[in-house]
């Protein structure tokens, strides 16, 4: 990959915003080279998702284009949160070196073992997307995902095609596949801080933890959150989650996963995901300076490997999911997440969007931003 173009606009008309995005494109005079694009809408524009798309390949007509909707988007610096917008981030690599899917259909595996590199969007009502990405994992081992589920309020669309074969979609997976990753690095910052010892969940059903450790769920958890927190339990919504470490990980991650509610007469813990008896498990906290302070640690994880994988030689394109509850929420100002990011890396083209989950590796995260660098 040579060249990144970046282009983005927002306005209550969104033929007037794609005719800025396109004029900003259009100034780079290797925009005739671009070969793949990816296109992200904020909810304003969900309606008139299609509409776009065909604008795009109107005027775009020999790019192939993946994309999805996000309730707020993002790109260099910025965060549109609140308001209609798109963007548009087009890439000069060969056609031969990537492939798009759509609706789940099988991508075959390729036949050298280079690591494969898959950028994902999901729908967030599928009940079997877990498994799916699972699945999907195995069939292209060995692979890399990253990407994110679709936030929206009524339209789940998305898009991975072209002019002569394309079409919107909904319901479970769609994207690309690079045939190598040689050149991307990936990073992934949680937002999140343990607060606990690891223990193990040694008896559940579904969604509700009965013991942890041979002891009443809602016990372990109150020792563990602080005595002004356990005294009120509601106080601790949105702020301390149900962390569960990912095997085999050397660096640490863990999935996060909310506190929906307490049984305080039979003293079980309810957890938004299917629980696994014999699982690990902890308890973590959340707050603007704990996310800040992880961001931080990704960005300059990924800087020390700039430096020494690639001789300090800044990244020419930069894809960042990040989840809905992050954003201003967590960093005060609108794009403060996104300035972050320029104030380590640099003004990197970038794009991504707010989602309902994120992608990252095989498995489904929450709380995160995964920042994507091409190299």
């Amino acid at each position: 990959m040579q060249q990144f173009i970046l282009g983005h606009a927002s306005d209550p008309d969104w033929q007037l915003a794609l005719q800025k995005v396109l004029q900003q494109t259009q100034q780079d005079s290797n925009i005739n080279q671009a070969t793949l694009g990816f296109v992200y809408v904020s909810d304003g524009y969900a309606s008139v998702f299609k509409k776009i798309i065909d604008e795009l390949e109107t005027h775009l007509p020999d790019i192939d284009w993946i994309g999805t909707i996000g309730l707020s988007i993002c790109v260099t610096n910025t965060e549109y949160a609140d308001q209609p917008a798109m963007a548009i981030l087009l890439t000069d690599i060969e056609k031969s070196c990537y492939k798009l899917f759509k609706e789940q259909a099988a991508v075959e595996q390729s036949n050298h073992q280079q690591v494969q590199f898959g950028i994902l969007h999901g729908d967030p009502r599928n009940p079997l997307l877990t498994e799916q990405l699972e699945t999907f994992a195995e069939t292209l081992e060995p692979a890399y995902f990253v990407g994110g589920l679709t936030s929206a309020n009524n339209y789940y669309y998305q898009y991975a095609g072209n002019k002569q074969s394309g079409e919107i979609v909904e319901g479970g997976l769609s994207g690309v596949i690079l045939n190598n990753a040689n050149s991307v690095m990936t990073g992934l910052t949680q937002g999140c801080s343990p607060i606990s010892d690891v223990f193990t969940l040694t008896e559940c059903e579904h969604h509700m933890a009965l013991s942890i450790d041979k002891r009443p769920a809602l016990d372990v958890f109150k020792e563990n959150i602080g005595e002004i927190l356990a005294r009120d339990i509601n106080r601790a919504a949105g702020y301390i989650f149900a962390g569960f470490p990912v095997n085999g990980s050397d660096t640490g991650d863990y999935l996060i996963r909310n506190i929906i509610g307490i049984d305080p007469d039979n003293h079980f813990l309810a957890i938004a995901d299917d629980l696994k008896a014999n699982s690990k498990i902890m308890f973590c906290k959340r707050d603007s300076q704990t996310a800040i302070d992880d961001l931080n640690r990704m960005l300059n994880s990924l800087k020390q490997r700039i430096d020494t994988e690639f001789d300090g030689r800044p990244p020419k394109g930069a894809l960042y999911i990040s989840c809905l509850g992050r954003g201003q929420h967590m960093f005060g100002d609108v794009s403060n997440e996104m300035k972050h990011i320029s104030d380590v890396l640099g003004d990197i083209p970038t794009i991504g969007f707010y989602a309902n989950g994120e992608i990252a590796g095989h498995r489904l995260y929450g709380f995160t931003g995964v920042l994507t660098l091409f190299m």
